[in-house]
């Protein structure tokens, strides 16, 4: 059996009773969003949602995305992606990259006051406009017919991801633009032959964020934490359909 599958686990939960650092993380205020029960049962109780499968390629596109834009980070150079459209910025030189871009060790953190809770988030880059203000930027992979997009529904998600990120650098007294741009690469599948070489499509996609909801979420993550009753399901979450399904149909055979 799966280590992950010895449930409950008892690493990584919150205790209100203690007063040790509890680390946050921007996937898990995403959860809290989607589904309060499945964030409470993983965070509180130590039952997490099964795990997806590792997106080995997604990682790979962002490690050589991450290597090209620090080539031109060293020399304060614009990146020919930033030319082609017309973005007036340079990728931040700033000694502490490395570490907000380290998301399960490090990452840019903020400390809710009153509370041990420390929210914390690993971008995947940051550039700096001539104005001097940061901009948060987020590497995405696909492959898909038609012209990219954050039209759909689930990308959500990816649009909240940002704009935890512009709290953060906020909340540490960095001056942030509120537009932020998806680098989107796009796997091509019109090749005539494969030839061992997958090709992109790389589109940069502005997003101007908006932040104002960030802090009431957290709050009302940290009260979830703190409170002894088990929350509702959130409206979509496919996990809890899943168990009441399951446990209706249990209850049924066993009689």
């Amino acid at each position: 059996m799966s280590q992950y599958y010895r449930v409950p686990r008892n690493r990584n939960l919150y205790d209100p009773a203690s007063s040790e650092p509890f680390r946050l993380s921007r996937s898990k205020i995403d959860l809290f969003v989607s589904c309060p029960r499945c964030f409470y049962m993983d965070r509180r109780l130590g039952v997490g949602q099964p795990p997806g499968y590792p997106f080995s390629l997604n990682s790979a596109v962002d490690t050589l995305l991450k290597k090209e834009f620090d080539i031109h980070r060293a020399k304060g150079s614009r990146h020919p992606l930033m030319e082609t459209y017309g973005i007036d910025a340079v990728p931040l030189a700033h000694e502490k990259i490395d570490e907000w871009r380290d998301s399960l060790r490090r990452g840019i953190t903020k400390h809710i006051e009153g509370t041990n809770v420390i929210v914390t988030g690993g971008v995947d880059d940051v550039w700096v406009g001539e104005d001097g203000k940061y901009i948060i930027v987020d590497y995405k992979a696909t492959s898909k017919d038609g012209e990219v997009t954050l039209d759909a529904a689930w990308q959500d998600g990816y649009k909240r991801q940002m704009e935890i990120y512009q709290w953060l650098f906020r909340q540490n007294g960095f001056d942030v633009s509120d537009t932020g741009y998806f680098v989107y690469c796009n796997g091509n599948t019109d090749r005539q032959a494969f030839d061992g070489k997958l090709e992109f499509d790389v589109k940069i996609i502005p997003y101007e964020g908006t932040t104002d909801w960030v802090e009431g979420v957290i709050s009302e993550a940290v009260r979830c934490l703190n409170s002894e009753t088990i929350p509702e399901p959130g409206e979509d979450c496919d996990f809890c359909a899943y168990r009441k399904a399951a446990n209706v149909v249990e209850k049924r055979v066993e009689k």
